[in-house]
């Protein structure tokens, strides 16, 4: 460590408004050991010329290092690496994780430190901190945990950064639902890339992302946390994700393994009841892919329970499938109070070590955020035999190779992060504001992201707005600054249970996003009704202004929350598809003033618009688009961008017709013997353009191969119109007849092509026979043979064309090392 940072403790990080907080003297343990006070090898006081212990020696390979310290390590030492503490979390009001006021005590460091301590929970994303002073408190606290323990181990930081790093003034990026809308897996990369860093500058390791729940039912609170409904978009566009964070140094973590998303009737934290292949073919190839080709370093198991047996305690899925078959060789973390919810929600453990012992036996890692049942139950029933300790071994091992990779073990391992180095220390006043986590490279990357994630649902031709004289701006979030944030962004997971701290980055309303667009243009705002509240009284003001407008934009969607205090978010769960509130009477009453009417949507979860489908002008999907997103729904709206998303999920034609995906079977379907219609209005890849697009010259190079073969096919793609666009080409595979019953249709492959006016691009398809393959009849997954339609499609209800092939030869069965992508690419140039 530095000279200057030799004098300083650990300091807790406490609101923006107050400072650091005061340090505890940490005295001479920083050279002792806690029991005998000789001086230890690798920490602070190790001298220049001594030999560091195998451990610290990044000579030797990773496991020699981490087996010469397990065998150094008493059991309690070994049990203190597989938990973290959660300093400054509140046991009483704004609550953050679920059951927090059930589960969260305070831990006493002074008794923990000396064994050592696996993690450290979200010490940016607990309370507003300035990002230096929090960096400061981070670099003391690691400084006094190392200092603590004989070994000089280092804890994880942990933070979460669904949505950007959750920490206050970080830039706060689209949402996940965004991702899915660009179809863009190099972008997603770049942006995560962008996150880790800034991560890792203030002294961040483990990032508690991406999610990889694929949508089942939109009523689901946590919508807007998934990349869509579709295992294919989600699992390339999460393992993009990934590898952005991994390739910054932050150990990514996926989540939550697996089936949370498949809970009954859309409810948080609820059972599921899918079967085998839903749980096979739907939920578990993105984890497949993020495992296999995202070098993710760490999976987060669920809470729910699928068919009885909760995630958690599940050895089969975390231990046979995770570990034996799919060969993942990092850390398996507890969402948070998961084990301890094996005693009180599953109902499957007595008592807090029998939660403990049932979750490390199936291969559960780390106890989080905070230590319940893995440490003194643990302890306990180890020692009396309850617990073998060969199982506290096989987790140490895997989160002390994770410490080695990380460097945290290495001699003369710093805790000083990179965004504080060359700093004066002793200083923290002048330290304030001097880290930027929200640079202008971070919102140019924002900006992006949402500019392609708009998806442009339908339009009779009056968007692009061609200098109306007044624009009628009403709804809720007309000018609304938080609009555009989901729930897992700072001002809202965080900020909002702290109103006197200011929000910390800019956030231009819709209203001054306009002002801006359409200097000159009169923009009159009314909210009209709040995001879900009850009071009409706001109606006649709006109404007036629309019937004065040349057009209306009726800024209309959720507010993100937590349990409860939002419309979308972690236990903001929907009764029905119906917009919140009484927004769909102010949108139907604005459609019958006879002024056309833009319907900007601002959410977290695709819903029924009613009479807007066939009356609104225009309809303009965001979902949560970040600090930009209002800039980019001005682009969109004046035709500054012209929009390239497509729906990551499909938007419902009514509010009830649920739960309903388009990877339906036929039985899924619309039929005449029910009176229920599921069709979505606006179908799962959908979205328009300010340019046309020809597709045509389909060419078949092979219509018949074997189950382990490939088919190559060509096409062109033109750009007819008068400007620049980008189509998204989508390839479904429909398989007609199986053994078991197929979705009609499912994503295999997609690409982005952007084309000049006139230009037109020849593209090769390459379709590998294993994306046929399914979970068969008897639980293996096979390629059978028989006939396959590829469709070559803007939407999965827009096919354009269409390839009939044949797959010859016996039915072959493959595994997670099959070949997974389809893949689309330009065709080669050919010479002059």
């Amino acid at each position: 460590m530095t000279a200057n940072m030799a004098a300083h403790t650990t300091a807790t990080p406490t609101p923006a408004s107050t400072g650091p907080a005061t340090a505890t003297p940490a005295g001479d343990a920083a050279t002792t050991t806690p029991t005998t006070g000789a001086p230890v090898a690798g920490t602070a006081a190790s001298t220049a010329t001594a030999a560091p212990p195998v451990w610290n020696d990044p000579a030797h390979d990773v496991d020699t290092r981490v087996s010469a310290l397990i065998a150094a390590m008493t059991v309690e030492e070994k049990i203190a690496q597989l938990f973290g503490v959660w300093v400054g979390a509140s046991a009483e009001g704004a609550e953050v994780a679920p059951h927090q006021h059930d589960m969260e005590e305070p831990a006493d460091l002074d008794a923990l430190l000396p064994a050592g301590l696996g993690q450290l929970t979200r010490p940016f994303g607990t309370a507003p901190v300035d990002p230096a002073l929090g960096a400061l408190s981070l670099a003391r606290t690691q400084q006094r945990i190392t200092a603590a323990n004989r070994f000089g181990i280092p804890a994880v930081a942990h933070e979460e950064c669904l949505a950007g790093f959750a920490a206050w003034k970080a830039t706060a990026y689209p949402v996940p639902l965004s991702w899915g809308a660009t179809f863009d897996p190099d972008l997603i990369r770049l942006m995560a890339r962008a996150i880790g860093t800034d991560m890792r500058s203030v002294g961040v390791h483990q990032g508690l992302a991406p999610v990889l729940d694929v949508v089942r039912d939109a009523r689901w609170g946590r919508v807007e946390e998934t990349i869509g409904e579709d295992p294919y978009l989600v699992g390339t566009i999460a393992t993009a994700y990934v590898q952005g964070l991994e390739s910054a140094g932050i150990v990514a973590t996926l989540k939550h393994f697996a089936g949370y998303s498949a809970s009954r009737a859309g409810r948080n934290l609820a059972p599921v009841a899918m079967g085998p292949r839903e749980r096979a073919d739907v939920v578990l190839p993105p984890f497949e892919m993020a495992v296999r080709e995202g070098g993710a370093r760490s999976v987060m198991h669920a809470y729910t329970d699928t068919d009885g047996v909760p995630s958690a305690a599940d050895e089969e899925l975390l231990t046979g499938l995770l570990r034996d078959t799919w060969g993942f060789g990092g850390t398996v973390v507890a969402d948070y109070f998961g084990i301890a919810f094996l005693k009180t929600l599953h109902g499957v453990a007595g008592d807090w070590a029998d939660a403990a012992a049932t979750a490390l036996r199936a291969g559960v890692d780390v106890e989080l955020p905070t230590v319940k049942t893995f440490g003194e139950p643990l302890r306990h029933a180890v020692a009396t035999g309850r617990v073998p300790e060969e199982f506290v071994d096989r987790a140490v091992r895997r989160v002390l190779r994770q410490k080695v990779r990380l460097g945290l073990l290495d001699a003369g391992w710093n805790p000083v992060p990179p965004a504080l180095e060359g700093a004066d220390l002793d200083d923290p006043a002048a330290l304030r504001g001097t880290v930027d986590l929200d640079t202008p490279a971070n919102r140019d990357l924002a900006a992006l992201v949402a500019d392609r994630a708009i998806v442009l649902l339908g339009n009779d031709g009056t968007l692009p707005l061609t200098r109306p004289r007044t624009i009628a701006l009403v709804g809720p979030h007309a000018d609304r600054p938080t609009a555009v944030l989901g729930c897992y962004s700072f001002p809202v997971h965080v900020g909002t249970q702290h109103p006197d701290t200011p929000v910390g980055i800019d956030l231009p309303t819709l209203r001054e996003a306009l002002e801006r667009e359409f200097p000159g243009v009169r923009i009159l705002t009314a909210p009209g009704a709040d995001v879900d509240g009850a009071d009409t009284s706001g109606f006649a003001d709006a109404l007036r202004l629309a019937r004065d407008a040349d057009v209306v934009v009726a800024a209309l969607g959720d507010r993100a929350g937590l349990f409860g205090r939002g419309t979308s978010g972690e236990g903001c769960d929907a009764g029905s598809l119906t917009l919140p509130g009484v927004q769909q009477r102010l949108l139907d009453a604005l459609l019958d003033t006879g002024t056309p009417v833009v319907t900007a949507l601002f959410a977290g979860r695709p819903y029924a618009l009613g009479r807007a489908v066939g009356e609104a002008a225009a309809i303009v999907q965001s979902f949560f688009p970040g600090v930009a997103g209002t800039t980019a729904m001005a682009g969109v709206l004046s035709g500054r961008t012209n929009p390239s998303g497509r729906l990551p999920v499909g938007v419902p034609r009514t509010p009830d017709a649920q739960p309903a995906t388009y990877l339906s079977a036929r039985l899924g379907q619309a039929t005449d013997v029910s009176s229920v219609d599921p069709t979505a209005a606006f179908p799962f890849g959908h979205g328009l353009s300010y340019t046309a697009f020809d597709w045509g010259d389909l060419t078949v190079g092979n219509d018949t191969g074997t189950t382990d073969g490939e088919f190559r096919l060509a096409f062109r793609v033109r750009n007819t119109g008068e400007r620049e666009g980008t189509e998204v080409v989508q390839l479904y595979l429909h398989d007609p007849v199986a053994s078991v019953v197929q979705p009609v249709q499912r994503l295999v492959g997609y690409a982005r092509v952007p084309l000049r006016p006139g230009e037109e691009r020849r593209l090769e398809v390459t379709v590998p026979a294993d994306v046929a393959a399914f979970t068969g009849l008897d639980g293996r997954r096979v390629v059978e043979p028989g006939e396959l339609e590829l469709r070559l499609a803007a939407s999965s209800g827009d096919p354009r064309l269409t390839a009939r092939v044949t797959l010859t030869g016996p039915a072959r069965y493959v595994d997670h090392t099959r070949r997974l992508h389809a893949r689309i690419t330009p065709a080669a140039t050919p010479p002059h």
